[in-house]
């Protein structure tokens, strides 16, 4: 904590002094910058905004992130092997799991609007040249991060976007090229280049949503004694009056004097102030603030623990309206980004490769529910048995990989097959003008007269 401090010292000497503004070491510019003052953690405290960055940002963390590639001719087949599928799935770097890693980056674009991600690359060297390969992934704290336009093109691309990123640890600058850095922002933005917070827009009701629970806490711990008014006949000096205030105070406040008796001196009377929560609609205002704080980070009242409007099915709809009109929006945007800085344009152009995030494990139902979409699914000729089977984290089997028709359960290539069989005979029958079903009869009597191994001019020889 200590060399926190020091470091914001530091940074406070090396910024540009502002003209006209005067920061002592008691006022609150000096303890913002510190990170001291309260006021700068008043956003972390309060609990439905820790809510609503809590929900949006492990749903982000629970998708798996999937790279496919694209061919001409329609097919798409899942990438597994390769680095970038290894940094996605496994191990963005050595200190970070997948899950870890998105939950930082979607809290750092939801509290500080921008979230931005170094790439870095090696060169392997090979018998002709070399190729550079990404390997490892780092998140750069959003606070530390400043974006540069070059409208100038003092540095050989005009007007090209440049991020520097200050190491509080170190003091060391950093500057680094658009093509190394994945910027994610949110959707509150007015440039198209970085975003703004959801709280510049909630500030002021954050920061009275706060206070209310701060005073509630102070209720807590004065027992849910409220203050009272010492009443007395006479005149008392400041000595006294800091005595008997004193004594109330002692003996009258906090959790462990709930219930018991408050000794008064004589001639004096002790009459509690009773303001009523109820009076004030204090439940009331606080549950409006907090459903405008959910609404606007795209976060439904049933998940900040409000079911006084849901049901189950309603409940179970709001998850689905909650992926469609607050996760998709991100989603597609950590898809684009991600594809585009990862790889190049040929493999984009030419390979087909894309991302996609797995949102399906969000609507994850029972296993009864979950075995009936499957099997519709596989007889409906959606999944493949062995698609289905990994759904379930069951093995592949050697004939699960062929699509099943409805109804005669056969290969989808056979019932094809059969179908172009009986077309073929049916333009046959067609052609020499008789019915199918004669000429299956003529066969069968031909067949018939002919079992014995004699015909009937054989016999008639023999006669």
């Amino acid at each position: 904590m200590f060399k926190e401090i020091l470091q914001n010292v530091k940074n406070f000497m090396n910024k540009e002094v502002v003209p006209n503004t005067i920061a002592s070491f008691g006022s609150t510019t000096i303890l913002d910058w510190l990170g001291l003052s309260e006021d700068s953690q008043v956003n972390e405290k309060e609990s439905t905004y820790f809510t609503c960055l809590k929900v949006n940002s492990e749903a982000i963390a629970k998708m798996p992130i999937k790279v496919y590639q694209s061919s001409t001719n329609g097919n798409i087949e899942e990438i597994s092997k390769g680095r970038i599928p290894y940094l996605l799935k496994v191990r963005p770097n050595p200190y970070m799991t997948p899950s870890i890693f998105w939950n930082t980056v979607e809290q750092n674009r939801l509290h500080h609007g921008n979230a931005y991600v170094y790439i870095e690359r090696e060169f392997k060297r090979e018998r002709y040249g070399g190729k550079c390969e990404v390997k490892h992934l780092w998140i750069m704290p959003s606070s530390n991060v400043t974006v540069w336009i070059d409208d100038g093109g003092y540095f050989g691309e005009e007007n090209g976007i440049y991020y520097e990123y200050h190491d509080r640890y170190s003091s060391k600058r950093y500057i680094f090229k658009n093509d190394d850095v994945m910027h994610f922002k949110t959707s509150f933005t007015t440039d198209g280049i970085t975003g703004i917070p959801v709280i510049s827009a909630l500030k002021g009701m954050i920061n009275g949503s706060f206070n209310s629970q701060k005073y509630m806490n102070d209720l807590y711990k004065n027992g849910l004694t409220a203050k009272a008014v010492v009443e007395y006949t006479g005149e008392l000096n400041n000595k006294n009056q800091r005595a008997i205030q004193k004594m109330v105070e002692q003996l009258g406040s906090g959790v462990n004097n709930t219930g018991k008796a408050i000794p008064i001196p004589t001639g004096m009377k002790l009459v509690p102030l009773d303001i009523k929560l109820t009076d004030a609609q204090f439940y009331e205002l606080k549950k409006y603030t907090s459903l405008q704080i959910a609404a606007a980070m795209g976060v439904k009242p049933n998940q900040i623990n409000d079911y006084s409007k849901s049901s189950y099915a309603n409940s179970e709809m709001q998850n689905i309206s909650y992926i469609v009109d607050t996760l998709l929006f991100p989603l597609k945007q950590y898809e684009e980004e991600i594809r585009y800085k990862l790889y190049t344009d040929e493999e984009i152009i030419e390979k087909g490769y894309y991302i996609k995030f797995n949102e399906k494990v969000l609507l994850r139902t029972d296993s009864k529910t979950q075995i009936a979409v499957l099997k519709d699914a596989i007889n409906n000729s959606l999944y493949k048995p062995n698609e289905a089977r990994r759904t379930l984290d069951m093995p592949d089997d050697p004939s699960g990989n062929d699509l099943i028709a409805n109804g005669t359960m056969r290969p989808l290539k056979k019932a094809m097959e059969d179908d172009e069989k009986i077309e073929t005979s049916v333009k046959q029958a067609e052609e020499i003008n008789d019915p199918l079903t004669e000429e299956t009869d003529d066969s069968i009597d031909e067949d018939e007269t002919t079992k014995g191994g004699v015909n009937e001019d054989e016999e008639n020889e023999e006669d």
